[in-house]
């Protein structure tokens, strides 16, 4: 692209022909020619330079200075401040003019230092990503800078020193506390939800950081920020939560509850809110904003005409519009029907409602890629709770959703820890004034808005039951209010009516039990079984041993299990008012291996339940989202990109992100 642009400029500059060396005595004028030498900076952007000399041809290749000013490159860093918001400045003019107008001494031209471009890219790299704008080739530190032993220099020298000099001052004054960006109460679209959570991890890196579980069908990434003393990484005995919004499209409330979430818990761990640093010091939270990034897209722009609307169809109209994905699947129906087959197996001897593997029979059918994401994270983190946000209601709704009536009808269908999902819907609804009242008729069996989910509506492949019986995970779905996509206006009455519930609810994950459960040697025995007497669901120790076990207050018969030990059974008696989860240690012994046992482990033990995707559809659903991810960034351009486009010449595709 470069090579074309200097030879569009050429004829402007007046350039004559080169000689042809095949033809005699044409080439004698190459003796006259001039060798390059320093010459003044007369490029106005780049005056303030430690250096007031320069040479042409420059290191990016423009031969003149008049070549170099009507560069996009020059046009860039002339407006750089003003697109970056002044982040950054003027460190990126200064390093873009040691690159435009290079250092001259001795007619030669000095090259930057490697070392001061990598400094900028380590601090300045996020402020173009928030405008979706690659870093400068020409700023490509390998490229176009060179070492301390080639015999560089800082062209950010002078900048240093008086950024030192008004650091020294700052240290003199006492300082302000550090504050994050200010909550803007207003509907974000899909990419300002990624900003926003990419500039949140920016503002609290200590605590933070964003990572993608998949795509969606569409090609739009599922980002998700998690908060911990130790950002990716599992610590031992620190439980991991994890809350889910905008699963059907056209109920957005709770994924901009949760962006507002994520950056409240920054902004008051950075001002020193005591309960805040607790809980994220102990506790490693994973927010997933938007589960349907592409029905939510359709869902604010209305487009009834598209794929996206719920199969029912007339009986919702265009409120509906946006709830399922872009293949028409409603991500809330499209998860294993695990429940139907405890329900089958309930009188069989020794039958369980945990760590259910997933039939094969599944993988037949229609598997929407922002499902099969959710259901990898599930697998791949030992979450203990979760909850995910619906509109259209005011309830919070816990397992199990398929109703156990043999004709489906609308039933309570409790699971065995019926207890433990009512205390923890219960935590949210009393923190939420909000979900205590009724959308039109009352709910038969609602309890101060807690209703069980199959009584409040069956349904099959729900993402709550999921979680219960294929993994250690007890998930709620909340139900944020009757309009499914509220009013702007009514987001930040919605935010001060949730935030103490959202709050109260990720405390909870510290209710009941945790410890370890080690050999006599000590090691953590990783998938050993942790179950309470009386209720028929175990959970199973993480990597290294550790585990955790939601429970309610009162007595407990706790037993630790694993294939090849002794059992090892525990008397626990947790506190009305206990505020923390109370540890519980096993050690088991190494035993004949017991044939009871042996019975109830061939689940878990057997690869039934660790076969997921055995016929290899992720590389379907990736090709899937690749392709229509390049579809959608040739169709999507930044907001800043018609501004270089217009110049005229060669596009410059190298400023957008992705090229």
């Amino acid at each position: 692209m470069l090579l074309v642009l200097l030879q569009m400029l050429v004829p402007l500059c007046g350039a004559l022909p080169r000689c042809d060396p095949w033809i005699r005595g044409q080439c004698k004028a190459a003796a006259a020619e001039e060798k390059p030498k320093c010459t003044d900076i007369l490029l106005s952007y780049c005056d303030d330079m430690p250096y007031t000399r320069t040479m042409f041809p420059n290191i990016v290749g423009h031969s003149t200075r008049r070549d170099a000013e009507t560069a996009v490159e020059y046009l860039l860093i002339s407006v750089v401040e003003q697109l970056l918001g002044g982040q950054c400045n003027p460190e990126i003019r200064m390093l873009g003019c040691s690159v435009l107008a290079p250092r001259c001494e001795g007619s030669k031209v000095l090259r930057p230092c490697r070392s001061a471009c990598e400094a900028a890219h380590k601090r300045c790299s996020h402020a173009f990503e928030g405008i979706q704008m690659a870093w400068p080739y020409f700023l490509d530190c390998d490229r176009f800078f060179v070492s301390d032993q080639e015999g560089c220099y800082d062209p950010l020298e002078g900048l240093k020193a008086e950024q030192e000099d008004e650091a020294a001052q700052n240290l003199e004054a006492p300082q302000p506390q550090q504050a994050a960006a200010p909550i803007q109460f207003t509907y974000h679209s899909s990419s300002q939800m990624i900003d926003i959570l990419k500039k949140t991890e920016d503002q609290c890196s200590d605590i933070s950081r964003t990572y993608s579980i998949g795509r969606s069908t569409e090609g739009r990434e599922l980002l998700v920020i998690e908060f911990s003393s130790s950002p990716g990484e599992h610590q031992l005995l620190e439980p991991e939560m994890k809350l889910v919004g905008n699963m059907h499209g056209n109920e957005p409330l709770g994924g901009q509850l949760l962006i507002y979430l994520a950056q409240y818990l920054c902004a008051e761990y950075l001002q020193g809110n005591e309960r805040i640093q607790t809980l994220i010091n102990n506790t490693r939270i994973h927010i997933l904003p938007s589960m349907n990034p592409d029905g939510y897209e359709v869902a604010v722009s209305g487009d009834a005409d598209s794929n996206y609307s719920d199969d029912e169809g007339n009986r919702y109209g265009y409120r509906n519009v946006g709830r399922n994905n872009a293949q028409n699947i409603d991500l809330n129906r499209n998860f294993p029907d695990l429940t139907t087959v405890v329900y089958r197996r309930r009188r069989q001897k020794g039958f369980r409602t945990d760590h259910i593997p997933i039939p094969d029979n599944y993988w037949f059918g229609k598997v929407a890629p922002e499902t099969y994401a959710v259901m990898k994270w599930i697998r791949s983190i030992p979450f203990v709770l979760s909850a995910s946000f619906h509109s259209g209601d005011r309830m919070v709704s816990y397992p199990y959703d398929l109703s156990k009536h043999p004709r489906g009808q609308n039933m309570f269908s409790p699971t065995p820890d019926d207890k433990v999902f009512k205390l923890l819907a219960r935590t949210y609804a009393d923190s939420n004034t909000a979900t205590s009242g009724e959308c039109g008729s009352p709910h038969d069996g609602s309890q101060k808005g807690v209703m069980n989910g199959a009584q409040w509506g069956s349904i099959s492949g729900g993402m709550q039951d999921f979680n219960y019986l294929h993994s250690n995970c007890f998930e709620v779905t909340v139900s944020l209010g009757c309009d499914k996509f509220p009013p702007e206006e009514e987001l930040f009455l919605s935010w001060q009516n949730n935030q103490e519930a959202l709050i109260a609810f990720i405390e909870a994950t510290h209710r009941g039990i945790k410890g370890f459960v080690n050999d006599e040697e000590g090691k953590g025995i990783k998938g050993a079984r942790v179950s309470v007497r009386g209720i028929r669901h175990d959970i199973t120790t993480a990597e290294n041993g550790d585990y955790w076990r939601l429970l309610t207050p009162g007595i407990h018969i706790v037993t630790a299990s694993a294939p090849g030990y002794a059992r090892a059974t525990k008397k626990v008696h947790l506190p009305t008012r206990m505020q923390s989860a109370g540890r519980v240690d096993f050690v088991l012994q190494k035993a004949p291996l017991d044939p009871d046992i042996e019975e109830e482990e061939s689940v878990l033990s057997s690869s039934s339940y660790d076969r997921f995707d055995p016929y290899n559809q992720y590389n379907q659903y990736t090709t899937m989202a690749d392709v229509n991810r390049q579809h959608e960034e040739r169709a999507e351009k930044p907001w800043w990109w018609s501004y270089f486009a217009s110049l005229g010449g060669p596009v410059p595709t190298w400023l957008l992100k992705r090229h």
